[in-house]
């Protein structure tokens, strides 16, 4: 279910983008452009003949440095269904391996003519270094280190207004390890943009604090314990623990975060009722979240993978003809 946006917001124009790096600098009219661009793009993903032709011609370059399965099969799926023409570079086999600079790898793509390139890096700012340097391919970044992954906040959202109406005053917790996760910080940018109430919950070791003083992010609240976060939630949003976490010292035992912070059943029960249930994956089950709770009615996880795929084509489309509408 989606509602119609406000006619302030339709009329909005701004101009076309070249990148995609994070949400902290796009517009509630930017986002809603984006949003409504999916559902177009996901009325194509449902059709039994998935192809326009859209971006004939053009050519888009997945380089994924760091493992994916969600982000990367997805963006290869979104630009061969409008009939781009993607090619796939990972880290072995390239000339990375012979000493060449991510600068001048880069600049011999952009050399070949390569529209758009598509970046995971593990390093932080990455994408935004090529971005500075590139001035004829446009660059998304598909996640850099802690630091962003836009187009996951931008599925997120997706899914929870086809579902909420409205994200507008909508209660959202995003539990976990919010301080490492790039996908609670580009969440909390797209989601207070867009008018939700944020709430924060994990151990404390593992909170953004910094960046909520340094941002004064407006409708963002901490709330260490669990039980009283969730309470009237929206949204309950966990987010995968990586189990290194532990050994660095900032969790005491996986067994007390199970114990103190993952979704469970008896938890769920003090949200609203039919509150929605996400994770960006791939999922502990067992440890963030309850085996239950991922494969129960509320889970909304597979929906977010297939709108993925939408967002990821409308944000193809937007930024390689530079207009705002969805595919024909």
């Amino acid at each position: 279910m989606t509602t119609d946006t406000p006619v302030q917001e339709k009329q909005a124009t701004t101009a076309p983008r070249r990148h995609v790096l994070d949400l902290d600098d796009f517009s509630r009219a930017e986002i809603v452009s984006v949003l409504d661009a999916a559902e177009a793009m996901r009325e194509v993903l449902d059709r039994d003949i998935k192809k326009v032709p859209s971006l004939r011609g053009k050519i888009v370059l997945t380089m994924f440095l760091e493992a994916s399965t969600r982000t990367r099969v997805s963006f290869e799926q979104a630009g061969k269904m409008l009939s781009a023409d993607v090619i796939n570079i990972s880290g072995s086999g390239t000339s990375a391996e012979k000493g060449e600079s991510l600068l001048n790898t880069a600049l011999t793509l952009q050399a070949m003519r390569a529209d758009v390139l598509i970046m995971r890096h593990p390093h932080s700012g990455a994408p935004y270094f090529l971005a500075r340097n590139l001035t004829k391919t446009g660059v998304i970044n598909a996640g850099d280190g802690m630091h962003a992954h836009p187009t996951q906040a931008l599925l997120d959202l997706m899914t929870m207004r086809r579902h909420l109406g409205s994200v507008d005053g909508a209660k959202v917790v995003l539990i976990g390890d919010t301080l490492h996760s790039r996908v609670a910080r580009s969440d909390i940018y797209g989601l207070t943009a867009m008018g939700a109430n944020v709430v924060l919950s994990g151990p404390p070791t593992m909170m953004p604090l910094e960046l909520l003083r340094g941002a004064g992010m407006p409708g963002v609240t901490v709330e260490t314990d669990l039980d009283r976060a969730i309470d009237g939630a929206d949204v309950v949003y966990a987010m995968r623990i990586q189990k290194e976490r532990a050994a660095a010292g900032l969790l005491p035992s996986m067994r007390e975060y199970t114990r103190r912070w993952q979704v469970t059943e008896a938890r769920l029960a003090n949200a609203k009722d039919g509150a929605l249930v996400m994770h960006p994956g791939p999922m502990n089950e067992g440890l963030e979240i309850a085996s239950s709770i991922a494969h129960g009615p509320g889970s909304q996880i597979e929906e977010q993978v297939t709108n993925g795929v939408a967002v990821r084509m409308a944000i193809l489309y937007q930024l390689l003809t530079g207009t705002e509408g969805g595919a024909a």
